[in-house]
């Protein structure tokens, strides 16, 4: 037998209800959200000491190689279209081009964290705990070190320096008769006609067949000095300018085990340094050949929180660069990321000894290991 409920009175309206309820579900989704956000917060990671120990990144060893280049810019005579007609110069740049040129390549190794090695020193309750000095990023430099941490790598940055100028103003050197004439090409004309006058003027000085001769040597030397410094005034208005500027160009290679000869950048003589994938510019290679192979200590590197030390063994690599085929440099460059990871004893912080130690920044290497027998 079909059945109904009895009916429920509600003291307001159906339409108020509803408004009121919408308002409700909407302060809870905007709690909702709230405590979403508040429940993923997410900070970036820091090395350091924590509540359990000393957390720190070994190194890893890179490159920036600086190239010390120049550039030659040529900029156009105002009068270049009519060099070969009236001068027979052929060779007059018709429009501005720059010329780049390699002249010096140094490499400069440094370190860098490696975030993939992270380690922690967990302080045991019966050791001292270490005195841990860490780079800015984080990189392991010393432990109870006896000196003071080095100083921050300085690296080479990129330059640029005016070397030369042509500082003669061509236009300085028109006549009045060029000045006043009516076109461009009447000018050039103009302007060749007084580069042929002064070439006959000081022929004849130097014949000594000159209508006005100098009374003594230092006058006619000044003379002709004065009319040389006039040719090639107005000869610059149909061969141009140039001015000549020194660069210093930098990149950074990080190196890998797995990719030991490649294209790292490309050098064009019209545009300089661009990038590996810029077909404009010959090929820059870097070759690197390890001077010994060591196999990876899988125990060293598996362990990320124990009380012993971490620290690297680098592996010397012969590092070659060349544009094309010619080598620009050769050098043997401590690698930390070619070689393995190692291991010292939690025991060298126990209660009765102090263990001090210095690390490679760029290699993770340890450069002077001391202890010292408490009393």
């Amino acid at each position: 037998m079909p059945y109904c409920l009895n009916p429920i009175t509600l003291p307001f309206p159906l339409e108020i209800s509803t408004i009121v309820m919408r308002q409700l579900f909407s302060l809870l989704l905007c709690a909702a959200s709230l405590a979403a956000v508040a429940q993923t917060e997410v900070t970036p990671y820091i090395a350091g000491q924590t509540a359990e120990g000393i957390t720190y990144f070994l190194p890893q060893t890179r490159l920036r190689i600086v190239l010390h280049a120049t550039r030659t810019t040529y900029h156009p005579g105002e009068y270049a279209p009519y060099a070969e007609r009236y001068l027979r110069i052929t060779d007059a740049p018709q429009q501005e081009y720059s010329l780049w040129t390699i002249t010096g390549i140094a490499v400069q190794p440094y370190g860098a964290a490696d975030t993939r090695r992270a380690y922690s020193i967990k302080l045991r309750p019966k050791t001292t705990a270490p005195n841990v000095t860490l780079a800015r990023d984080g990189r392991l430099l010393g432990v109870n070190s006896l000196t003071p941490p080095p100083a921050e790598e300085q690296l080479i940055k990129p330059s640029k320096e005016l070397v030369s100028a042509d500082e003669t103003n061509p236009a300085a050197y028109k006549t009045a008769e060029i000045l006043s004439a009516g076109s461009v090409p009447k000018m050039a004309e103009l302007a060749a006609a007084e580069i042929y006058d002064i070439r006959e003027s000081r022929n004849l000085l130097s014949k000594g067949q000159a209508d006005y001769m100098p009374q003594d040597g230092e006058q006619l030397k000044l003379m002709l000095a004065k009319l040389d410094e006039q040719e090639r005034g107005l000869t610059k208005l149909f061969t141009g300018t140039t001015s000549v500027e020194k660069y210093v160009l930098t990149t950074d290679f990080k190196p890998s085990p797995d990719q030991k000869n490649c294209v790292f950048a490309r050098f064009s003589k019209f545009l300089g340094l661009v990038d590996a994938d810029d077909l404009s510019g010959d090929p820059l290679y870097i070759y690197l050949k390890p001077e010994t192979t060591i196999a990876p200590n899988t125990e060293a590197e598996g362990l990320t929180e124990v009380a012993d030390l971490r620290y690297c063994v680098p592996v010397r690599v012969n590092v070659q660069i060349c544009l094309g085929l010619q080598k620009l440099t050769e050098l043997m460059v401590p690698m930390a990321q070619f070689g393995r990871i190692e291991n010292l004893g939690g025991e060298l912080f126990n209660r009765k000894t102090t263990t001090h130690i210095d690390f490679s920044p760029q290699t993770g290497g340890i450069l002077k290991i001391a202890t010292d027998e408490s009393r």
